[in-house]
């Protein structure tokens, strides 16, 4: 059997800190957060973290084009990600994300940054099955708001295509620098939108709330970004996203265990699948040189 290797180590860790978020962050905007407000504040407290542990923000002039198209895809993200999670269920995104595979490989072979063989897309097809089976056999509405899935959509889709953009940066510079740089101007944008709502924002909301935003800022945010720069870097975006299908199911088991959740049967061969697909297409998977 092959070696489990710390790439995989941290495309696990990175999965279950997203499914985390999910519910995290649909409790603090369905307790007295605004989402814009959630999103700047979280983020300025991301990057004033990251500029603290980057040794330096200096990027080459040829690279201008690249950062500012990474912050720019990065904060469509994380507007129809605040968004989303208003509008629908942290489990309907979960599943939504699980079309994380398929957008990187477009995206991916578009730019030439992919070489994905006949297996790959199998597995992918494979483990979107399994995301289907999972949205099949939950409970409620999968699609009671329009608008919140079609948020969801867009969340992976600009996701997706972040991860295939600050690739080729992975090359040049470390994590820490991309990160406090990227999200930087990312805050800025969000700065711009977001000041409103922050203005009017009630602070006031309880040691619940803001334990779980510190969660939310050092361990989906802060940690996942060093973790997911790293992971792109050594393994392409197209294998790093289909790690991310397993999310759903992830995110089910903790609705479980921490929620007193249900998990049908058909979840749980969905389940399967998600794991079975990763399995079959993460083998053979090529960055292009």
């Amino acid at each position: 059997m092959r070696r489990v290797r710390a790439v995989d180590v941290m495309l696990l860790v990175t999965v279950v800190l997203w499914a985390l978020n999910l519910t995290v962050s649909r409790y603090v905007l369905t307790h007295g957060f605004e989402p814009l407000s959630y999103a700047t504040v979280r983020y300025g407290c991301a990057v004033a973290i990251f500029v603290v542990l980057a040794r330096s923000l200096r990027f080459a002039r040829a690279d201008a084009g690249l950062v500012a198209g990474a912050a720019a895809l990065l904060f469509l993200n994380q507007l129809s990600f605040v968004y989303a999670l208003e509008r629908t269920t942290a489990a309907t995104v979960g599943l939504v994300l699980g079309s994380l595979p398929i957008f990187a490989g477009l995206i991916g072979l578009a730019v030439g940054l992919e070489r994905l063989p006949a297996r790959f897309w199998l597995g992918a097809v494979v483990s979107f099955g399994g995301v289907a089976l999972v949205a099949a056999g939950s409970t409620g509405d999968l699609s009671g708001n329009l608008g919140g899935d079609l948020l969801a959509v867009a969340t992976a889709a600009t996701w997706a295509a972040y991860s295939v953009a600050v690739t080729p940066l992975m090359r040049r510079y470390s994590p820490l620098r991309i990160s406090a740089v990227v999200l930087g101007l990312t805050w800025l944008g969000l700065l711009a939108v977001g000041l409103p709502q922050t203005a009017d924002q009630d602070f006031d909301l309880g040691w619940p709330v803001w334990v779980l935003f510190a969660f939310a800022v050092l361990g989906p945010l802060v940690l996942t970004n060093v973790l997911w720069y790293t992971a792109l870097h050594r393994v392409g975006p197209g294998r790093a996203t289909l790690a991310a299908n397993l999310q759903p199911f992830v995110a089910a088991v903790f609705g479980v265990v921490l929620l007193s959740e249900r998990l049908s049967p058909l979840q749980g061969v969905g389940g399967g699948l998600i794991a079975a697909g990763i399995l079959l297409a993460v083998r053979r998977v090529r960055s292009a040189p």
